[in-house]
């Protein structure tokens, strides 16, 4: 359909099937609304031309807190907040892609080389994943994007990760009849952002991003992580799932992220490994001493949150599995309390004045009252707090972290139960 016809079809309700099932009934006027301005904002841009609808969501972490970078066990989730495209595929080699609230030069696929000076922009991204789909033998080609993102920057959604799939989906549709699967799109970003982006990451982001609905994933084989699809909503058993925006800059901070997974490196080291995955607890409270002299004190505490987190994320999984709201809830609050005990990712060190993550637990524990549940979400040391709080108090949760981190600091988020897709 022309862009036009697409408005008309939204406009009339004719997506409404599919965006309650991506959002919800509740949030379905609305991004009706949020879809018919993408689209006429892509007709200025690019005319009335034959077009297609594509969504890629962000994720939350749910158990394993840093566990994915020792190739351990996690537990995360495609959200409802989301990356919605209007695309429109062309017959030359480039990629032309525009968005609300910043520039995107276009890129020419006729060249897949790594580019340095390309570190850490878009630009990067949208070349290495058009470079992996073809060394992994799929077509690409050029198409228009004018996309809008409602992924929080730095909010630990994985708004890099949702834009990897967004393309990773679109050349998949465009070029190759959905052919890829959705492990292959996520593997695909992590080699674009890793090579071409020139950020080293785990596969957690992109695998959730491209899964849908909870997943738990088990990342001991490196090249073939065993990933399975976990049917669980919070909401059936009275709780909001709702992340907090602490409001704090995540610049300056690149040392005290690299630092965690060095350190856990380290202690793997003096056990005789690469990675914690392939240590046990016992080996780790035998060498305790050689690690502490070889490591320091804190390197042990990160790596013993490992070794147990590891196995809270399988716990948690199953705990869903069977529908036990009660453990579920324990294992969450047990991780946050090892996240903010042994892994030390809560305050920046050295802050004193500052430590808006640890207030916003502060603030949970308050007002949960051993109610729910709470945790630090995703990397640490600013971003997000993650917590689960009964429907009859997310009212007042709210309304006690806007006084501290502003209004609109909370979302309440409602898992999707599909990764990146052509909506129409």
């Amino acid at each position: 359909m022309r862009i036009s016809e697409l408005m008309e079809y939204v406009r009339n309700g004719k997506l409404d099937e599919t965006l309650v099932s991506l959002y919800g009934e509740s949030q379905t006027a609305a991004q009706r609304e949020r879809y018919l301005s993408i689209l006429e904002k892509g007709c200025g841009l690019f005319g009335d031309r034959e077009a297609s609808l594509f969504s890629a969501p962000g994720r939350t972490e749910v158990g394993g807190n840093h566990t994915d970078h020792q190739l351990g066990k996690v537990v995360a989730a495609s959200i409802d907040l989301d990356i919605a495209a209007v695309v429109i595929r062309t017959d030359d080699m480039i990629v032309r892609y525009a968005s609300k609230g910043f520039a995107v030069e276009p890129v020419d696929l006729h060249d897949l080389s790594v580019r340095p000076e390309e570190k850490n922009t878009t630009e990067a991204l949208i070349r290495g994943t058009a470079a992996g789909l073809k060394e992994r033998g799929y077509e690409v080609g050029g198409f228009q994007v004018y996309a809008e993102s409602d992924v929080l920057p730095g909010g630990g959604m994985s708004s890099s990760a949702a834009f990897e799939v967004l393309l990773g989906t679109i050349f998949n549709s465009l070029y190759n009849d959905g052919k890829a699967s959705s492990e292959e799109i996520a593997k695909n970003g992590q080699y674009a952002e890793n090579v071409y982006f020139m950020k080293p990451c785990g596969l957690l982001d992109q695998m959730a991003c491209a899964s849908g609905s909870f997943t738990a994933i088990d990342f001991y084989d490196k090249d073939n992580p065993k990933v399975r699809r976990v049917s669980f909503d919070p909401g059936e058993f009275g709780y909001d799932l709702i992340l907090t925006d602490v409001r704090a800059s995540h610049a300056d901070l690149s040392d005290e992220y690299a630092a965690v997974p060095q350190d856990m490196k380290d202690v793997a080291k003096v056990l005789g490994e690469e990675v914690l995955s392939r240590c046990t607890l016992g080996q780790f409270i035998e060498k305790i001493g050689e690690i502490r002299n070889a490591c320091g004190d804190r390197a042990a505490l990160r790596a013993f949150h490992f070794l147990k987190e590891t196995q809270r994320a399988a716990d948690l999984a199953a705990a869903m599995e069977r529908g036990d709201i009660a453990s579920f809830l324990d294992i969450v609050n047990e991780s946050g309390r090892s996240s903010y005990m042994y892994l030390q990712n809560i305050n920046v060190p050295g802050a004193v004045k500052e430590q808006p993550v640890a207030l916003a637990l502060g603030i949970s524990d308050a007002v949960l009252h051993e109610r729910g549940a709470f945790r630090v979400h995703g990397g640490g040391f600013a971003g997000t707090i993650q917590a689960y709080v009964p429907k009859e108090l997310t009212e007042q949760y709210i309304a006690a972290m806007e006084r501290v981190f502003d209004k609109g600091c909370c979302y309440i988020l409602k898992i999707r139960g599909c990764g990146g897709i052509k909506m129409l």
